[in-house]
Order: structure tokens, then sequence, then C-alpha cells
């Protein structure tokens, strides 16, 4: 998800403690922790800052989100919370560890997916049933903030029943995914998905020898094939991985590329970012020898 997503969930959690009898310090700290582990998973992106071998791609949403790193992030926060407010409790390790939860697990629903289980497996888990920014999470939240203000002293059981109505969301949204993936596999030899910012509506990607058909679809609507595309399955890619290390990296995350060998360029990106004629995961290098982002 988002990092405005990740703010909401721990801004939320927040809003389910009581806090009547807490102190200035108390509050300051279950705050800090709420929003604080709500985040702490994504400081895997300072990682580029040494990456020279383009393995960011896999970095990024790996082993920080996995879970079993949760209880380290979970006691950090909770020593974070002594050294900083003098507030020792054993509400706030719980508190942490429930908000690194919810943001590892609700990034393997999206199309990046999480290294879930690193180290002990490095198989990227994702599901493609949730947009990364997905607005139906911010609608239930908005909702449940505007209901608190009016109904202070029934908040924390407000912003509960706002998770529980996020939870059915995946739960529903999901499911609807699972049955188009399943109907589409008896199609095509590869297939993955991509939710769509419209709730209920997904992007099926499948691929059939060099052939990629990217197609919107919905359980309430008919099927429409949005583009179609050709890899270029015979290219050699040594070279490229050799110039390129992203494109190696590449290679190796996601589910299936689109390859590009024209009189131009030799790269790959991966079908599921697919917009408006480009990829936002795209490594390439043009023919002449200058690379991307050269």
């Amino acid at each position: 998800m988002d990092t405005i997503t990740h703010t909401l969930f721990g801004l939320g959690l927040y809003g389910t403690i009581r806090k009547d009898h807490m102190t200035k310090h108390e509050k300051r700290a279950y705050l800090f922790t709420a929003i604080g582990a709500s985040q702490i998973p994504d400081i895997d992106v300072i990682s580029q800052l040494w990456d020279t071998q383009g393995l960011y791609q896999m970095w990024h949403r790996g082993i920080t989100h996995s879970i079993f790193l949760m209880p380290l992030w979970a006691l950090l926060f909770y020593a974070l919370s002594i050294l900083l407010f003098r507030v020792k409790s054993q509400r706030l390790f719980w508190l942490a560890l429930l908000a690194v939860f919810i943001h590892s697990t609700s990034d393997l629903f999206n199309a990046w997916g999480t290294g879930y289980f690193e180290p002990f497996s490095q198989m990227r888990v994702t599901f493609g049933t949730i947009p990364i920014v997905d607005v139906v999470f911010w609608g239930i939240l908005l909702v449940a903030y505007l209901i608190a203000r009016k109904r202070k002293n029934a908040a924390p059981v407000i912003y509960r029943w706002a998770f529980a109505g996020i939870a059915l969301h995946v739960l529903v949204q999901s499911a609807q995914g699972y049955i188009l993936y399943e109907k589409y596999t008896e199609r095509y030899e590869q297939v993955a998905l991509s939710a769509s910012f419209i709730p209920w509506h997904y992007t099926v990607i499948g691929k059939n020898g060099a052939n990629v058909d990217l197609i919107d679809d919905s359980l309430l609507s008919a099927s429409h094939v949005q583009a179609t595309l050709i890899s270029k399955e015979d290219a050699d890619l040594n070279r490229l991985f050799r110039t390129v290390p992203e494109a190696k990296t590449l290679y190796e995350w996601a589910p299936f590329v689109v390859i590009v060998d024209d009189e131009r360029q030799l790269g790959i990106y991966d079908p599921r970012f697919y917009r408006n004629g480009q990829s936002f995961l795209f490594e390439y290098m043009e023919k002449n020898g200058k690379v991307k982002n050269e």
C-alpha cells in the first residue's frame, strides 16, 4: 500500500485505544508507536543509497516485510517508547506488532507483493487483488473519523468496526479476484492479476507463448481486451543483464515479463504495470549503447 494508507492505518489503530485515563506521555507513546510501526517496514527504501548491483527491486518490500521480523520491529518500538517517553507497557509491544502485521500483510494483496517469508524463502508473495492506492480504505476510515468526532466516547468501538469493514472489503475483493484468476488459468499458460482503482475491477494478464493479453474484467461486467503485447522471446538478454543489472533483478522478481527487442531498444517490462502504452517497471538499454537513466 502507499504511505498515506499506512499512515491512516496507524491513526486508525490509535483510534481503537481508550485513552481516558492516559497521561500526556502515554498518549504520545501510543501515537508514536501506532504510526511509526505502521511505516517501519518501508524503511528499506534507504537501500537505494548503497545499491550498486541493481537489486533494489528485490530489496524493497523484502526482508523488512517478513513475518519473522515483525517481533523485532515490535521490540524496537517498545524500547523506543521507554527511551523517548518513559512509558513501559506491554500493550505498546502488541500495538506495534499489530501495526507491522497490518502493513506487511496488506502489502501482500497488491501487485508488488512482499518477501513475506524471507530469509527462508525468496518467493515474492503477491495476490494482486487490491490496488496500491485503495480509496475504499480511505473512505471507511474517513467515515469512522467523522462519526467518532460526534460520538467520542464510542470512538474505539467505531474504529474497530472500521477495521472489520476493511477486512470484509479485502475478503470480498480477493474472492472475486481469485474467481477471475481461476477462470483464466484455463485459457493461458501464465496468469497474473492487477486490481484496478475501481472496486471489483481487475486487469487480468494472460500469457501464451509470445502473446500477452491485458484484459479488463469483473464478475459484474463483460470482459474487454485492453491490449495485446508481443514479447520477443527469442531475444538474447545476456547483454542486457550485464549492462543493466536492474533488468536481471526484474526478470527474477516479476511473474513473467514482456521482452522488447527492436531497432532502438533491448529491454524487459512487467505487464502488470502497463498503462497508456508503457510500463512503470521497464528496464532497457538503447542499441546505440545508452542505458536507461544514464
